[in-house]
């Protein structure tokens, strides 16, 4: 289900997310951002004297930037895949229904028409089964 950055934008379910499409530009920007700092602070350390300008230079603002890029793309790398994985997992979900609908373990047509049968224990059983459900995830009797 890809739609467009400006269709994602303004889906007002949130099934489709524009985070997927951005995250790069999200990612340059931090390295350019990174990148001023460190020009900013080297600047600033040489206003104030030699020594800390060479050091900040040398030291200081390749290990401050370093750490903070490599944060920032763990930090980036977690939100895409949180994003991933519900995207696998709705799609999962999708295929399974279709699935299970095709093979006759679901009942078909409107869920709120077939919520009147529903059935609140197995027969067979006693187990509590999945709403819509045609057949019991405990013990397989058919429940329609």
């Amino acid at each position: 289900m890809e739609r467009g950055f400006f269709r994602s934008l303004f889906d007002l379910s949130f099934t489709s997310f524009i985070t997927t499409k951005i995250i790069k530009l999200v990612y340059v920007l931090t390295l350019i951002v990174v990148a001023i700092i460190a020009v900013i602070s080297v600047v600033a350390a040489f206003r104030e004297s030699t020594g800390l300008g060479v050091l900040t230079l040398v030291i200081l603002a390749p290990i401050g930037s370093l750490l903070y890029v490599v944060f920032a793309r763990i930090a980036l790398e977690l939100v895409i895949q949180v994003f991933r994985i519900t995207e696998l997992l709705r799609d999962q979900i999708g295929m399974q229904q279709a699935a299970f609908s095709e093979a006759g373990w679901l009942r078909s047509g409107d869920p709120a028409a077939g919520s009147a049968t529903t059935v609140s224990a197995c027969p067979n059983c006693g187990a509590v089964p999945t709403p819509g459900a045609a057949f019991c995830r405990n013990c397989g009797h058919r429940l329609v």
